[in-house]
């Protein structure tokens, strides 16, 4: 009785000193640090505070398993530490049988944990919807982007980064990155192709992204939730100028994605993009000449 009290007591200022820490956390502290979230902001995909639930849950039961580890560690080397006077070996145990079914059985729970979680989350995350709001598809190429409003069947087609010449040393023309335009709310389902060699579609404050693979379709099932302007890249190493392979995500109203469609259309932007410069045409079932022909 009298060792549950004292338990209690060194309980509570544990736990009243932790709740005052993290109420004095920031937005980006409580989620691990990650891009895409903003004080007094919603996140950036219905998708973000999943991946971010994930991630510092993890790290939270990591740095646990860490203390306990650390402390026992050290409790060891205090308690057992050869004392003045003391000569030869301590006295040697071949095994414990508690211990091995600890260390045993500890680290069997932390994987399937880690295991169950990451497995519901992501079926969670690649769940394609049933009935899109916007189909885009997005073609990955040396080394830029090009996409298809396929819903709308207007399209863009962009070039790898500029530099600027009359600005800071390695900047580029902002205005010469891709850039895609999605409609707040609405949920988007993205098909990811690549003309040539594996790309990675990567937009960094989505906290996702998924490779670009010839002749393999792979698709990303989003809704944005934020209105701005996101940062993306190529995430897979693709060539010589693969740091040049930027893109914009624009989240904006409903109201200006129509206006931005009009406008492509205006434009001359009809119809969709093709894979018709594609690389791949040694496929079986393609009509890549052969060495007969050649001749």
């Amino acid at each position: 009785m009298l060792k549950n009290r004292r338990l209690r007591w060194a309980v509570i200022p544990v736990a009243a000193t932790l709740a005052i820490v993290l109420a004095g956390c920031t937005q980006a502290q409580l989620n691990g640090y990650l891009p895409g979230f903003e004080e007094g902001e919603s996140p950036v995909t219905n998708n973000t505070e999943r991946v971010s639930g994930l991630w510092t849950t993890s790290w939270i039961v990591l740095l646990i398993v860490g203390l306990i580890t650390w402390g026992l560690t050290i409790w060891a080397v205090v308690v057992y530490r050869r004392r003045k006077g003391q000569t030869g070996l301590p006295v040697q145990l071949r095994y414990n049988m508690p211990i091995e079914i600890f260390y045993t059985i500890v680290p069997l729970i932390l994987v399937l944990g880690f295991f169950a979680f990451t497995a519901r989350d992501q079926n969670a995350i690649e769940a394609r919807f049933d009935e899109p709001d916007v189909q885009i598809e997005v073609i990955g190429k040396q080394w830029a982007w090009d996409f298809n409003y396929v819903t709308d069947d207007v399209f863009t087609q962009g070039i790898q980064g500029q530099p600027d010449l009359e600005g800071e040393k390695g900047a580029l023309v902002e205005s010469e990155i891709p850039t895609l335009v999605l409609p707040v709310g609405k949920k988007i389902e993205i098909a990811l192709e690549a003309r040539d060699v594996i790309h990675s579609f990567w937009v960094i404050d989505f906290l996702y992204k998924k490779d670009m693979i010839p002749g393999k379709t792979n698709y990303m099932s989003v809704i944005p939730e934020r209105i701005g302007t996101y940062a993306g890249k190529c995430a897979e190493l693709c060539g010589e100028y693969h740091s040049l392979m930027l893109f914009n995500v624009e989240v904006v109203s409903e109201a200006d994605y129509e206006t931005y469609v009009d406008s492509l259309r205006a434009a001359g932007n009809d119809g969709q993009v093709s894979n018709e410069y594609d690389r791949n045409l040694n496929l079986p079932g393609t009509d890549a000449p052969t060495a007969e022909e050649g001749n």
